[in-house]
């Protein structure tokens, strides 16, 4: 192996950062997406959403303490600026999952660009070398320039087997978090229309007012 890496050249170096820098963001968004799954609570979920619907709104934002369920965290920002502005807190708190858990999906993107173009480069460098030593050489041992021309094609190679599973990793990373999307906005659209609801018929939280009736 070691070998083989030697002979595609000079290339074969910034390969090596390139497959590296790929390699640490996926474990890294591996592990992100490995702790968003076990933080997922969608019983809660449905819990605070009934709750919201019959204005129990602070037995909701009791049960969303210590969560780490983000479509619990974007409904409970939502809820608790309620009396301001619902919408706006939410579609915050939503932007604000939703660019964690693109973090880092960028320098897939460009390693998925970049490493094939590295390959190229080092094929076309090599080429060029094979055939200044053919001109050298002349065409008396053609088996020389055969294993040159393979040797060049090993860049190629090498940029097909960082960028092929890198951007396979990058297109899952990516759907993960259009679903994540999705499921936060169909969330904080049902939080908002208990809410306009609840307004609109005069409902209130029985907590508040108690706690009104008591001052």
């Amino acid at each position: 192996m070691i070998d083989l890496f030697l002979r595609g050249g000079p290339v074969m170096w910034p390969l090596l950062l390139t497959s590296l820098v790929g390699l640490t963001f996926i474990i890294e968004r591996t592990i992100f997406w490995l702790r968003v799954a076990s933080g997922r609570d969608k019983a809660l979920v449905l819990r605070f959403l009934e709750l919201s619907d019959g204005a129990r709104y602070a037995e909701a934002a009791r049960s969303a303490q210590g969560s780490r369920d983000y479509v619990v965290g974007v409904l409970h920002s939502g809820l608790v600026h309620r009396n301001y502005s619902a919408s706006g807190a939410l579609q915050a708190a939503a932007a604000d999952s939703y660019r964690r858990m693109r973090r880092f999906l960028s320098v897939l993107d460009t390693v998925v660009t970049i490493a094939p173009l590295l390959g190229i480069l080092g094929t076309v460098t090599g080429i060029i070398a094979c055939f200044n030593l053919m001109g050298d050489a002349g065409v008396a041992d053609p088996g020389k320039a055969t294993k040159g021309l393979a040797e060049a094609l090993i860049t190629t190679a090498a940029g097909l087997v960082i960028a092929i599973p890198t951007l396979l990793a990058f297109n899952f990373f990516s759907r993960q978090a259009e679903r994540a999307a999705a499921e936060m906005e169909t969330s904080a659209s049902c939080l908002e229309i208990c809410l306009a609801r609840n307004e609109s018929h005069g409902v209130r939280d029985p907590e508040e007012t108690v706690g009104k009736a008591s001052s």
